[in-house]
C-alpha cells in the first residue's frame, strides 16, 4: 500500500492528457522479464565463463541468481511504492533528491539504449552469416525498423510478440534438453561425480575463478529491472514485485538447465574451438542439426529482448521527460491513439540504428560487442545501487516499523553490485564516466549549477480504464 508521500504525490494532479494504458497481467509481466532477459541468455557467455570458472558454470550460474535476486527484490518493494515508469530514476529521486534520481535516471538512458543495439548488431551480424547475399547494414536497418514499428503498435501488441517469441524459444530450449540427455545416456562417461562435476570439482575450484566469473555471469540476470518500467501499465502495480522476482528464478532455473546439459555433453576441461561460439558447438555435438537451429533460435531470442528493451528504454526516457529531466514537449508525450512514448520509440530506434552501422567501422566487431555489454552493465549496475539504496531508505530509515530484513537485503544487494561494477573492464569505466559527467554537465547547465528544480516527480493520476484491482491496491 502506497504510504502518505506516495498518496500526496499522486493526488497533487498534473495537467490532463493521454496517458499510458492499464493492460498488463502478472503472465504478461513475467514473460516480458524473460524476453527482455531473455532464456538463452547464458548460450552467448557460456565459453567465456567456462574458461574463466575452470568449467564451474552450473555453480556460477546459481551465485549470480542469488546476488541478482537481492536487488530484485528492492525493484519489486519500490515499484509498489512508486508506480512510475520512471523505474529507477523515480525511486532514487522520490526517496533521495532529484538530483540523484537524476543521476540514476542518466545512468539506465546508457543501459537501455545500448540494450537494442547490441541486439541489432547481433542479430545483424548472425542473419548476414545465414545469408550472406544481404550485407550487414541492410540487416541492420532492417532489424531497427523491426524493432522500431512493433513498440509504436501500442503495448498490448508488444505483449503478444512477447508470448509467441517465449512458446518458440521455449521449444529450442526443450529439444536441446532432450537431445542432450539423449547424447549422454547413450556415451560412457568416467569416474565418479560426473554428474557434480559442473557444481563443484575439488582439482579446479579457485574462489579467485568464482568471483570473476561470476561478474560475467551476471550478464545472464540484466533485463530483469525493465519489468518496473512497465509499473503503469500494469493491471494491478503490486503485481511488479512477484513478477520481478519470478523472472529472476524463472531466467535462473532455465540457465541452470542450459549449462548443466552443455557440461555434461562437452565436459569441464575440453577446450572450445571458439569461446565465443561456445554453446551452437556443444548443441552440434549433442545433434548435428541442432548447431543450425540454436543459431537461429538466437537470433530470434535476440529480435525478443532488442523489441523489449526499446520498450524499456522508451519508457525511461518518457519518465524523465513527464519529468521535466529531459525537454517535455519531445521525450514527455503519449501519442494519443495508442497511448505509447512514441516519440522515444522513433528516437531510441534511430540512435540504436545508428550505432549499429558506426560500432563496427571504429572497433573490431568483437572488442566493439564487447565494450558495449561493459558499458550496459556500466548504466545498470549504477542503477542497481540506486534502487537497493532507495528500498533501504523507504523501508527501513523512514520506516515507521523497522525489521532487520528491510535493512540486510538491500545492504547486501548494494555491495554485490557495487563488487561488480568495480570489476567491469577499465576502458567501460573511463567511457561509462564520461556519459556520466555528460549527463550531469547537461544538468547543471540547465539549472544553472543546480539552483533551481531539476526534476518535477508528481505522477498523472491513473487512467480511467485502470481495473478495479489496481484502483484498490
Amino acid at each position: 500500500m502506497p504510504d502518505s508521500r506516495t498518496a500526496a504525490v499522486r493526488g497533487s494532479g498534473m495537467a490532463q492528457g493521454p496517458r499510458l494504458r492499464r493492460a498488463l497481467s502478472l503472465w504478461d509481466l513475467f514473460l516480458y522479464g524473460v524476453i527482455v532477459t531473455s532464456p538463452v541468455a547464458p548460450m552467448s557467455i557460456y565459453g567465456i565463463v567456462s574458461v574463466r570458472a575452470h568449467g564451474h558454470v552450473a555453480a556460477i550460474i546459481l551465485v549470480a541468481m542469488l546476488a541478482m535476486l537481492l536487488t530484485a527484490v528492492s525493484y519489486g518493494r519500490m515499484a509498489r511504492a512508486y508506480p512510475s515508469a520512471g523505474s529507477a530514476f523515480a525511486y532514487v529521486g522520490q526517496e533521495f533528491n532529484p538530483i540523484a534520481g537524476y543521476v540514476v535516471g542518466w545512468s539506465l538512458v546508457l543501459d537501455y539504449i545500448l540494450n537494442p543495439l547490441i541486439c541489432i548488431i547481433w542479430c545483424s551480424q548472425q542473419s548476414h552469416v545465414f545469408v550472406p547475399s544481404i550485407g550487414y547494414p541492410s540487416w541492420a536497418v532492417f532489424f531497427a525498423v523491426l524493432f522500431t514499428t512493433l513498440n509504436a503498435q501500442g503495448i498490448r501488441t508488444s505483449a503478444r510478440v512477447n508470448a509467441m517469441l517465449a512458446a518458440g524459444i521455449g521449444c529450442v530450449v526443450v529439444v536441446f534438453l532432450g537431445v542432450s540427455a539423449a547424447y549422454v545416456a547413450h556415451h560412457p562417461y568416467g569416474g565418479d561425480g560426473f554428474f557434480s562435476k559442473p557444481f563443484f570439482d575439488p582439482h579446479t575450484f579457485s574462489l579467485t575463478a568464482t568471483v570473476g566469473a561470476t561478474s560475467v555471469a551476471v550478464l545472464t540476470y540484466m533485463g530483469f529491472d525493465a519489468v518496473s518500467t512497465l509499473a503503469e501499465e500494469a493491471q494491478n502495480p503490486r503485481k511488479i514485485l512477484p513478477a520481478t522476482v519470478l523472472t529472476c528464478l524463472g531466467i535462473g532455473a532455465i540457465s541452470l538447465l542450459e549449462v548443466y546439459a552443455a557440461q555434461l555433453v562437452w565436459g569441464t576441461i575440453e577446450p572450445f574451438p571458439n569461446i565465443d561460439t561456445a554453446f551452437p558447438f556443444v548443441a552440434g555435438r549433442a545433434w548435428a542439426p541442432m548447431f543450425f537451429v540454436l543459431g537461429l533460435t538466437l537470433v530470434i531470442a535476440q529480435i525478443g529482448s532488442g523489441i523489449a528493451a526499446q520498450l524499456g528504454a522508451a519508457r525511461v526516457l518518457y519518465g524523465m521527460g513527464r519529468s521535466g529531466a529531459l525537454p517535455a514537449g519531445f521525450f514527455g508525450v503519449i501519442e494519443p491513439k495508442r497511448r505509447v512514448p512514441r516519440n522515444n520509440v522513433v528516437f531510441v530506434g534511430a540512435l540504436a540504428l545508428a550505432g549499429a552501422l558506426i560500432l563496427p567501422l571504429i572497433a573490431r566487431e568483437s572488442t566493439g560487442y564487447e565494450l558495449a555489454v561493459n558499458l550496459v552493465n556500466f548504466g545498470a549496475l549504477i542503477a542497481f545501487m540506486g534502487v537497493n539504496a532507495a528500498a533501504l531508505m523507504h523501508y527501513f530509515i523512514r520506516a515507521e516499523r523497522r525489521r532487520w530484513i528491510d535493512c540486510v537485503a538491500p545492504v547486501l544487494g548494494f555491495l554485490v553490485c557495487v563488487l561488480l561494477w568495480w570489476s567491469l573492464s577499465l576502458p567501460s569505466r573511463l567511457l561509462g564516466g564520461s556519459w556520466m559527467a555528460i549527463g550531469i554537465a547537461f544538468g547543471a547547465w540547465k539549472t544553472r549549477g543546480f539552483k533551481s528544480n531539476l526534476v518535477n516527480f508528481e505522477l498523472p493520476p491513473d487512467s480511467a480504464d485502470a481495473s478495479p484491482e489496481a484502483v484498490k491496491a
